[in-house]
C-alpha cells in the first residue's frame, strides 16, 4: 500500500489488518506520555503558580528523548526479567506501559507545591520510560513490516496515533482539568496507558535476528578492539559527565534552599556549563569519530557484539558523517544544533504564557492551540512540501529559519497588548467576523507560529534526510535528530529565570534574535554547496519513523 494514503483513508487502512490496528494504538501509547510530560504538565504547574524558573529546570526531562540512543543497545539486546516469555519487544513495551501508568498515578497523588523534588523525580523516570518505549516501537515497526503492512504505512499510522494522543493529552486534558482538576486528568491518563497494554499483548512479536546474521556495524570498517574501547570510553565519559551535571543541577535547583540561602541560578549554570556540555556531547564525539576514521581496519571486528552495538550508537553516526563531509561536517552539526532553537527554547512556557500571563481559559487554549493550531501546523507542513518541490531544499530551509524567528515577534507583540496583531486583524477585517477580539489575537499569533513551525519542521526533516547515509540511516538519523533538542533544552531553565526577571516580551525578542543564528548557518551551508555533495536518499522508514519535532504544548 502506498505511503501517500492520508486522512480518512489512512484511518481505514489502519484498521484493515492486525498489525496496522495495533500500530495505531501503539502510536497513541507513544504520544500520550510525551505530551503529558513535555507540554501539559507545564499547564498544571503554571496553574499552581510554580515559578517559571522551576518549570524551566523541570523541562530538562525532555532530554530523555534526546539521549535515548545512549541506552538503545541495551534495550535492543536484553529482555526484562519475568516478562521475557512475551518476546524481546513486547516484554519491554509491557514493562514501559505498566510503569508509565503507575507513574502517572503517582504524579496525580503528589503535590507539586510541597513535594516538587519528588514530583520531578517521578517525571524524570516517566520520561525515561517513555523514551525507552519509543526506542522499542521504532525497532518493532521496522521488524514486523511486510508486503501488506509496509514500513511506510506503519510509520504513517504511527504518526496518526501520535496525533490522536496529542489531542487527548493536550486539548482534552485541558478541558477536563477545567472541570475536575489536574490530578484526576493524570489518573485517567494512567488508566488509558494500562488499557493500551492490551494492544501490546495483541501485537505480533518480531522474530529475533540470529546472532551470526546480525551485523550492527553494517559494512563500516571499525578500529581494532583496543582503540574502539578507547573511543567508546572517551565518548561515554563525556555523555555521562554531561548527564550527571544536568541531573545534579536539577536536583539542587528543585531542592528548597536553607533559611537565608539563595537558590542556584539557572542562567549562571547555562553560561558556565552549557558550552562545556555541548563540547562533551558533540564536539568531543566528533573529534573521536574523526580519529576512528584514521585508525579503523578494513573489515569490521567480529565477536564483540556489545561493543559493536555501543560503537554503532555513540561513534558510528558521526564517524561516517565526518568521513563523508570532512570539514563541512562542522557546518552541518552547527546547523542541526541551532535550527529549531528559537521556538524549542520557549516551548515549555507556552501554557503558562497563555493561561497565567494572558488569562485565557483552559477551553480557549485547548481550541486555539490544540485544535486550530494543529490545522495551522498541517498547513505549514504542506507549504514546506510545496516549496521543496518548486524552490528546492536550501531556499525552503532559509524560509523556515526566517519565519520561525519572525513568528516569535508575534508573541512579543501579544505580550505587550497586541497592537501589531490588532492592526493586521483590522486591515483584513477579521474583527468584523463577530469573533471575540481576544481570541482573534491568540489565534493569529498561534497561526503564525504553527505555520512557521510546520514549514521549518518539514524543511528540517528533508534536510537531515538528505545528508543521512543510506547505509546507516536509522542510527545516524536518530543521533542527528536528537541533537536538535540539546541546545534548546539547555537554555530553557535560564529562559524561565529570564522571563521572571524581565518579562515575556523581551525574551521573545531575544529568541527571535537567536533564530538569526540558524538563518546565518543556512546561508553558509547553502554557500558550501550542500546540494552538490548530497548523500543518497534516506529510506522512508528513517524519516517517517523518527520525525524531528519540537515539543509543543
Amino acid at each position: 500500500m502506498s505511503q501517500r494514503v492520508k486522512g480518512w483513508g489512512l484511518f481505514k487502512a489502519a484498521l484493515g489488518s492486525r498489525k496496522t490496528a495495533v500500530m495505531l494504538a501503539l502510536g497513541f501509547s507513544s504520544g500520550l506520555p510525551f505530551v503529558l510530560l513535555i507540554g501539559t504538565l507545564n499547564a498544571w504547574l503554571g496553574e499552581l503558580k510554580v515559578s517559571l524558573a522551576t518549570i524551566g529546570v523541570l523541562s530538562w526531562i525532555g532530554l530523555a528523548y534526546a539521549f535515548k540512543f545512549l541506552w538503545s543497545p541495551l534495550v535492543d539486546r536484553a529482555r526484562p526479567p519475568l516478562l521475557a516469555r512475551l518476546g524481546r519487544r513486547r516484554s519491554w513495551l509491557v514493562l514501559c506501559q505498566v510503569s508509565l501508568a503507575i507513574l502517572l498515578w503517582l504524579l496525580a497523588l503528589t503535590d507539586p507545591i510541597n513535594a516538587i523534588g519528588t514530583f520531578a523525580g517521578l517525571a524524570v523516570l516517566a520520561a525515561f520510560l517513555s523514551a525507552t518505549q519509543d526506542v522499542v516501537l521504532d525497532a518493532w515497526r521496522i521488524e514486523i513490516a511486510d508486503d501488506v503492512a509496509t514500513v511506510e504505512l506503519l510509520s504513517a499510522v504511527y504518526q496518526l496515533g501520535n496525533r490522536f494522543a496529542a489531542l487527548a493529552g493536550g486539548a482534552l486534558a485541558l478541558v477536563i482539568a477545567a472541570r475536575t482538576g489536574w490530578p484526576l486528568v493524570y489518573m485517567g491518563m494512567g488508566i488509558a496507558m494500562l488499557v493500551l497494554v492490551a494492544a501490546t499483548l495483541a501485537a505480533p512479536e518480531a522474530l529475533d535476528v540470529p546472532e551470526d546474521r546480525a551485523r550492527p556495524l553494517g559494512d563500516h570498517a571499525a578500529p581494532d578492539p583496543r582503540r574502539r574501547a578507547i573511543a567508546l570510553a572517551i565518548v561515554g565519559v563525556g555523555w555521562g559527565a554531561a548527564i550527571l551535571l544536568l541531573g545534579a543541577f536539577m536536583v539542587e535547583a528543585l531542592t528548597p534552599p536553607p533559611p537565608g540561602g539563595k537558590a542556584p541560578s539557572a542562567g549562571d549554570f547555562t553560561k558556565l556549563w552549557g558550552p562545556w556540555i555541548v563540547v562533551m556531547t558533540v564536539i568531543v564525539p566528533a573529534l573521536v569519530a574523526a580519529w576512528t576514521n584514521r585508525v579503523r581496519q578494513p573489515t569490521p571486528q567480529a565477536g564483540r557484539r556489545a561493543l559493536d552495538h555501543c560503537y554503532r550508537a555513540l561513534v558510528l553516526p558521526l564517524a561516517e558523517l565526518v568521513d563523508r563531509l570532512r570539514w563541512g561536517a562542522i557546518v552541518v552539526v552547527a546547523l542541526i544544533l541551532v535550527y529549531r532553537i528559537c521556538d524549542s527554547i520557549w516551548a515549555p512556557f507556552a501554557f503558562p504564557f497563555y493561561l497565567d500571563f494572558l488569562g485565557y481559559s483552559n477551553d480557549e487554549v485547548a481550541f486555539a492551540s490544540k485544535m486550530f493550531g494543529v490545522l495551522m501546523t498541517i498547513a505549514g507542513v504542506a507549504l514546506g512540501g510545496l516549496m521543496f518541490t518548486t524552490l528546492g531544499r536550501m531556499p525552503t530551509m532559509l524560509a523556515g529559519a526566517a519565519t520561525a524567528a519572525a513568528s516569535n515577534l508575534l508573541y512579543a507583540d501579544l505580550a505587550t497588548g497586541g497592537a501589531g496583531i490588532d492592526a493586521f486583524a483590522g486591515f483584513f477585517g477579521l474583527y468584523g467576523l463577530g469573533a471575540d477580539a481576544r481570541m482573534v489575537r491568540l489565534m493569529i499569533a498561534i497561526s503564525g507560529e504553527n505555520i512557521a513551525g510546520g514549514l521549518a519542521g518539514a524543511a528540517f526533516v528533508g534536510y537531515i534526510s538528505s545528508i543521512t547515509s543510506r547505509t546507516y540511516s536509522a542510527v545516524q538519523y536518530a543521533l542527528l535528530s536528537s541533537l536538535t533538542f540539546l541546545v534548546g533544552a539547555l537554555g530553557r531553565a535560564a529562559m524561565g529565570e529570564a522571563i521572571e526577571q524581565i518579562g515575556y516580551a523581551p525574551v521573545f525578542r531575544f529568541t527571535a534574535l537567536l533564530g538569526l543564528l540558524a538563518v546565518a548557518l543556512v546561508l553558509v551551508e547553502w554557500w558550501r554547496g550542500a546540494p552538490r555533495v548530497r548523500a543518497p536518499e534516506v529510506p522512508p522508514e528513517a524519516s517517517l519513523a523518527n520525525p524531528v519535532e519540537v515539543p509543543k504544548p
